[in-house]
């Protein structure tokens, strides 16, 4: 209630720039998802693990092709402060309270949630009071977006494979800062915000974002657009007081001083203001869309190599539509949440059930290296193209299916061949990714 009359009262007061904060090179704070399993597979051995070595095999993309994308991009990143009312399909809205009413959800531990416990958290959702207040706002920090208003994480059944931690159902996304959102409602204990961003909806906590007005929108929204080249930057305020972790992905727009940049900042009356942003390093940050070139692909992709396998975005992480998302949202291709959706935003090309030799074959001639996705429910890759007539991908990869059902666990970003792990006898071959691969999605 209190940040409602704020927004009320805040429309008469001045829109403002101010002083100066730093972006700066850091790191992304240790957590329990680094004691994840890390397995290795020969893939992981015997194929060049540094993109540079695929690089010299991408197509040009014209900047004539780029700025194009790249406008749809900016179209589609600011439609939420376009919205009146949400833009989402009647099917996705209440996924969450089917999923948790539906069958049993657990704790970590395996203990029970009851439905005294998610019945409140249903209850402080407050569903009916959808679209009515139909406010803009920003994101201020990185954020977490949870499928409920709560902090607590639940499960399916953690005893059972590929269920409990990292798989937190409650983690829906992650948004990076300065991402412009369209507020819905407000839960009943008014600490959480139903929202929806370009590219994922639900829960934000009121405290990550910053309400907008016009003069905002005009001031934030130039025209002119820089994304950071380096992971896990920091952003610090005048104090040096850490703002915000800044990972690939993040929009800054270009301020009117050369080599500054703008980024949203939250007043005490609840409104966005800007402040202007100086990188440590010029090289920190690159004028959006990003030149496709061949030393381009290369530097960007190795920012990724490596990274912990994040459900959702969780942990400072990413999973495997966040990791493509990413990496292609700097060359101005747009990529939305999930990959069942992504494989939707290109061009498709069916290789649905078609031998493993054809279906090589068939993605080394028609993918395109470094901007083809290649996807399977569930799951959904970045080609960066061939090593001795393999197709070779780089993908966030949590585990590759062994016969008697369990995973082995990779847990990070690995560079292999379209069936890692080829070599071990307990590999399910169906469950092989070339075996399930159904669509080559192009960005011509």
């Amino acid at each position: 209630m209190l940040l409602q009359k704020l927004f009320i009262i805040s429309l008469l007061l001045p829109f403002a720039l101010m002083a100066n904060y730093t972006l700066e090179p850091s790191s992304r704070p240790h957590s329990a998802i680094d004691t994840m399993p890390k397995s290795k597979v020969a893939d992981m051995r015997n194929i060049p693990q540094d993109p540079a070595y695929y690089a010299s095999q991408i197509e040009p993309l014209s900047p004539k092709k780029q700025q194009q994308l790249d406008s749809e991009f900016n179209q589609k990143y600011f439609k939420p402060w376009s919205l009146t009312h949400l833009d989402i399909p009647k099917s996705d809205l209440g996924w969450e309270v089917r999923f948790i009413t539906r069958k049993p959800i657990y704790h970590n531990n395996g203990k029970e949630i009851y439905p005294s416990v998610y019945n409140r958290w249903i209850a402080n959702a407050q569903y009916k009071q959808i679209d009515t207040k139909g406010y803009h706002a920003i994101t201020i920090r990185r954020t977490n977006v949870k499928a409920l208003p709560t902090k607590t994480p639940f499960y399916r059944d953690p005893k059972k494979t590929g269920e409990g931690f990292p798989f937190d159902y409650n983690q829906n996304s992650a948004l990076h800062m300065n991402v412009p959102l369209y507020i819905s409602h407000f839960s009943k204990d008014h600490r959480w915000a139903f929202v929806q961003a370009s590219y994922a909806f639900g829960w934000v906590k009121v405290s990550d974002l910053a309400l907008v007005d016009k003069a905002f929108i005009h001031a934030f929204k130039n025209g002119n657009y820089a994304m950071v080249t380096q992971d896990n930057l920091r952003l610090y305020n005048e104090k040096h007081q850490s703002v915000s972790l800044v990972k690939i992905g993040t929009l800054f727009p270009l301020a009117k001083k050369k080599g500054t940049y703008l980024c949203a900042t939250r007043q005490d009356n609840a409104m966005a203001a800007l402040k202007r942003l100086t990188p440590k390093k010029p090289t920190l940050l690159a004028k959006k869309p990003l030149a496709f070139n061949k030393e381009n692909v290369a530097k960007l992709a190795r920012e990724f190599y490596g990274e912990p396998y994040g459900w959702g975005g969780g942990y400072g992480c990413r999973d495997c539509s966040a990791t493509t998302r990413d990496f292609l949202g700097a060359f101005g291709i747009f990529l939305q949440r999930n990959s069942s959706k992504q494989a939707k935003d290109g061009t498709q090309i069916t290789i649905k059930n078609w031998p493993k030799w054809y279906k090589k074959k068939f993605i080394n001639e028609n993918a395109k290296p470094f901007r083809s996705l290649l996807y399977v429910p569930g799951h959904i890759v970045l080609y960066l193209g061939e090593y001795k007539g393999e197709p070779v991908i780089m993908h966030t990869y949590w585990g590759i299916r062994k016969k008697d059902g369990s995973k082995l666990i990779t847990g990070r970003t690995i560079i292999s061949s379209t069936e890692p792990g080829k070599e071990r006898k307990d590999v399910k071959e169906r469950a092989k990714l070339i075996n399930t691969l159904r669509t080559i999605v192009n960005f011509d």
